[in-house]
Order: C-alpha cells, then sequence, then structure tokens
C-alpha cells in the first residue's frame, strides 16, 4: 500500500497496520524490522514475536519502550 499520501495524524494508532488495516504487506513488516533495528537497536527473530510487536501503531511503542537499546 501506498502511505506517501498520509499524515501521521491521519493513522489510528489502534488500526491493525496487515489485512483490513492499512494494508501493509510482508515487504513492509521487513522494512519496520529493519527500522527497528537501526533507530531502537531491537532485534526480532522470531516471527511469532514480529506479528505480535507489528500489529498496530501502539503495540510496535509498547515493544520499543521495553525493549530499546539506542
Amino acid at each position: 500500500m501506498n502511505l506517501n499520501n498520509l499524515k501521521p495524524e491521519d493513522i489510528n494508532d489502534e488500526e491493525p497496520l496487515f489485512g483490513d488495516g492499512l494494508g501493509l504487506d510482508s515487504i513492509d513488516s521487513i522494512e519496520l524490522i529493519v527500522m527497528l533495528s537501526r533507530e531502537y537497536g531491537i532485534n526480532i527473530q522470531d516471527p511469532k514475536e514480529g506479528r505480535k510487536v507489528l500489529t498496530t501503531v501502539n503495540t510496535m511503542v509498547d515493544y520499543i519502550e521495553q525493549h530499546r537499546t539506542k
């Protein structure tokens, strides 16, 4: 999905990132995981953990707050 036309305030923090929510796909999930590693020092190796972390904006924020190393 092309999110270039969305502003951050247009995204509901509880809206699902994948599927019927924002419609992100597997490539987007890889990009998010790389960003989490680069920006916050978070390495997600387990796909099950990744699915939990990348559910909504709020689940990502909570995970970053608990696991960031940078």
